[in-house]
C-alpha cells in the first residue's frame, strides 16, 4: 500500500528531530562535525531508537511514564552501539516494555506494513482468500474477493494454486503465498491453477489494489420479524463506507430490526467507531477521551442516523477497543441492548507513527469514557442480556460458521428474541371504528 504524502511528510519530520535530540548536547565541537554526526546516525540503527524515544516523550498518555525514568531510559539506550538494526530492535523493546503498557509496542517494518494493509482496509494483490486444505496439503482458494481481478479472472473456490510466477506451492504457509501475490498495483503475476474435472491451466492477472470486506450483511426472516443481520469484522478505513451501504440496502428490503454483530471484533480506528455510532444515534454523546495533560475531547451524534429501527448488538471476549466504544456509546444512549458476554476491556487509545527504515511505533496517547463516564479498562462492557456460551458451543460456531446467526446460535437467538419483544411493544393497533347499523 502507498503511503499518503501525509505519512510522508510526518517521516521526513521524525527522522529530522529524532537526529538533532540525538545531536544536541555534542554542538559544542562544532556544526561541520555535527553535520557528519548527523548523517551517520540517520542511518544508524541508534536514530531509530531515538526517534522511538522521543515519539513515546512527546506523547504517552501517562506523563510519568508509569513511574519509569524515561530521561535515564534514553541515556541507557544511547550509550550502546549497536551493530544491526535487530539489536536496536530488541533494546527498544526492552525499554517498551518497562511502560507496562501491552499496547504502546515497536512494529518491525512488517508487521508494520501489515498493520497500515490491515487498518487502510486494502492491499494490492489479485484479491484471493487462500488457506492449507487439511486433507490435500494443498493451496486452496476459499474465495474470490468481489471486484477483484481473480473474481474477474474466474478463479473460484476450491481452486487448487500449484504455481506463483513459476515457483511451486506445495509445503508453502498461505503466509509466504501471500507475500509472493501482493505487489504493486499494476504488476503481472500468473497462477497456475488445478480445478476439477480440468486439466492445470495458468491465469495472468494484474495486481490492483482491492478493498477488504469488514462488514457482511443479509436480510434474515424470523418468524414474522424481518432483521437485518450486520456483522463487523474490523474498523477500517472503510468500515464506515461499508456499513453506509449495508444499512442503506437492508433498509430499503423493509428490516423491522437490526442484529449488529461484534463479536471477534478487535477494534481498529477511533473515528470509524465514532461515524458507524452515528449512523444509528440521532443524538448523544458517542465516547469521551482524556489526554496526559488532562485534555478532554467530547465526540457526540450530529443527528445524521440512518435508521430508528429497533438494535440488538452481540459482544463477547473478544469485542475489544473501537468495538467496545460502539458498543458502549448504543447502550449508553439506549438505542439498543448489547447481548452476549463481557467485552475484553480495552480503554486506550493508540496512535500509530511510521519510522524512518519502514518499522512503526504504537504509542497510547488517550484514556477513553463512555457516554456515562464509565471507565471499562480491564473490566469491559457488561452486556443487558449477559450469556456465556460453554466451550463447547463457542467451539461448535467456530468449526461450523453456517450455524452463526442461525437459531443453533445462542447470542443470535436471544437476540431475535429481544427485538420481537420490543417490535411488538412499538406496534401501534388503530382503535376499531364502531359499525352503525340502520
Amino acid at each position: 500500500m502507498n503511503q499518503s504524502p501525509k505519512h510522508f511528510q510526518f517521516l521526513r519530520g521524525a527522522v529530522f528531530t529524532g537526529a538533532l535530540a540525538t545531536t544536541a548536547a555534542l554542538s559544542l565541537f562544532g556544526p561541520i562535525w555535527c553535520r557528519s554526526v548527523v548523517a551517520a546516525l540517520q542511518d544508524s540503527p541508534k536514530n531509530i531508537v531515538d526517534e522511538v524515544w522521543q515519539l513515546v516523550n512527546r506523547e504517552y498518555v501517562d506523563p510519568s511514564f508509569n513511574q519509569v525514568d524515561w530521561q535515564a531510559t534514553r541515556q541507557t539506550l544511547l550509550s550502546k552501539n549497536y551493530t544491526s538494526r535487530a539489536q536496536a530492535y530488541t533494546a527498544v523493546r526492552e525499554a517498551l516494555e518497562r511502560l507496562g503498557d501491552p499496547y504502546t509496542r515497536f512494529l518491525d517494518p512488517e508487521q508494520y506494513q501489515a498493520l497500515t494493509s490491515q487498518t487502510a482496509g486494502e492491499l494490492s494483490g489479485v484479491g484471493i482468500r487462500m488457506e492449507v486444505n487439511t486433507k490435500t496439503q494443498t493451496l486452496t482458494v476459499v474465495e474470490p474477493l468481489p471486484d477483484s481481478p481473480a473474481f474477474a479472472a474466474g478463479i473460484k473456490a476450491g481452486d487448487e494454486i500449484l504455481e506463483i510466477d513459476g515457483k511451486l506451492t506445495k509445503g508453502m504457509t498461505v503466509e509466504e503465498a501471500s507475500s509472493l501475490i501482493r505487489g504493486e498495483p499494476g504488476l503481472p503475476i500468473k497462477l497456475k491453477i488445478s480445478r476439477t474435472a480440468s486439466s492445470p491451466f495458468e491465469v495472468s492477472l494484474t495486481r490492483a489494489n482491492i478493498e477488504l470486506p469488514s462488514v457482511h450483511y443479509t436480510l434474515k426472516q424470523e418468524g414474522q420479524l424481518r432483521v437485518g443481520y450486520i456483522r463487523l469484522t474490523e474498523f477500517s478505513s472503510h468500515a464506515a463506507e461499508q456499513m453506509q451501504r449495508a444499512i442503506s440496502s437492508l433498509d430499503n428490503q423493509k428490516v423491522d430490526a437490526y442484529v449488529l454483530d461484534l463479536r471477534g471484533n478487535p477494534g481498529g480506528l477511533l473515528h470509524s467507531s465514532i461515524e458507524i455510532a452515528r449512523m444509528w444515534l440521532e443524538s448523544g454523546t458517542v465516547v469521551r477521551t482524556t489526554d496526559r495533560k488532562g485534555g478532554k475531547q467530547e465526540f457526540t451524534a450530529n443527528r445524521t442516523a440512518l435508521t430508528k429501527r429497533p438494535l440488538a448488538v452481540l459482544v463477547d471476549g473478544d469485542s475489544a477497543s473501537a468495538s467496545e466504544i460502539l458498543s458502549g456509546a448504543l447502550q449508553d444512549n439506549r438505542r439498543a441492548k448489547v447481548i452476549g458476554s463481557q467485552t475484553f476491556g480495552k480503554a486506550l487509545v493508540q496512535s500509530v507513527h511510521p519510522l524512518s527504515d519502514g518499522s512503526g511505533l504504537a504509542v497510547t496517547v488517550a484514556h477513553y469514557y463512555t457516554p456515562n463516564g464509565t471507565d471499562i479498562s480491564h473490566k469491559g462492557i457488561t452486556p443487558d442480556v449477559k450469556l456465556d456460551l460453554s466451550r463447547e458451543q463457542v467451539q461448535r460456531l467456530s468449526l461450523q460458521p453456517t450455524l452463526v446467526a442461525t437459531n443453533d446460535d445462542p447470542h443470535y437467538k436471544q437476540a431475535v428474541s429481544v427485538l420481537a419483544t420490543d417490535v411488538a411493544g412499538r406496534t401501534v393497533i388503530a382503535p376499531v371504528r364502531p359499525i352503525s347499523i340502520r
